[in-house]
């Protein structure tokens, strides 16, 4: 089982206190979510596209965890460093997202270690997700699976977010980008069942691949 929700966010810095920005986000952002009920696990990611580009992913026992009381007070009392990174920071985005399945390889049982994590976004039209959902977990990730260093992935719906609502995020944890080329991925987009949907004008996906950052947060 999987985490019931996650908020996804990404973040910018710029180039002169990137350094800055990685120690309040070590030292004090994560850290103090990380203190609160319902926080169960943390990684941080940097794309392998743009060095300045970051991603943060928090696991949650669901996404009414973003309404407590406790999450309400850090939330709108930050401190003045906090205030500062917030209101600096480019290519600001923040998901939540409710866990829909968790599909892994049979060896695998923790994989939000793995090096890189490979995001997939569409926004799906909710007549349409029942087949997008079904095409995904019957015929998509098994696929995938059959390259050894495709871990597994966990898929997620959209509950709330900003800037732009992307209705279904997929989390595939991979050991290495030369997957994407690999021959599973290659059957997998050629599938029959994808050439159906691909025909469709709203599929179209946002793709990203970043590398884990260290360490793993746990939540208490």
């Amino acid at each position: 089982m999987g985490p019931e929700a996650v908020l996804f966010s990404e973040m910018e810095p710029q180039k002169e206190w990137e350094a800055d920005f990685n120690e309040w986000y070590n030292t004090e952002h994560v850290p103090l979510r990380m203190a609160l009920p319902g926080f169960s696990r943390a990684n941080r990611y940097r794309s392998t596209t743009d060095e300045r580009h970051y991603l943060a992913v928090y696991e949650m026992a669901g996404a009414d965890v973003l309404a407590s009381d406790a999450y309400r007070a850090i939330k709108e009392n930050p401190s003045e460093r906090t205030r500062w990174m917030l209101a600096n920071v480019g290519g600001f985005t923040r998901y939540t997202y409710q866990h829909l399945g968790i599909t892994t390889r049979p060896d695998q049982s923790r994989i939000w270690e793995a090096p890189y994590l490979y995001a997939v976004r569409f926004d799906v039209p909710p007549e349409r997700a029942p087949e997008f959902d079904a095409w995904y977990e019957r015929d998509h990730i098994p696929t995938l699976l059959q390259e050894p260093g495709w871990l597994g992935c966990r898929r997620y719906s959209i509950v709330d977010g900003t800037p732009k609502l992307m209705s279904h995020l997929a989390l595939h944890y991979i050991n290495d980008p030369d997957v994407l080329n690999s021959a599973a991925r290659s059957i997998a987009r050629r599938s029959p069942w994808r050439a159906e949907l691909a025909k469709e004008s709203w599929f179209k996906g946002e793709y990203h691949v970043y590398q884990r950052l260290e360490p793993v947060w746990e939540g208490k």
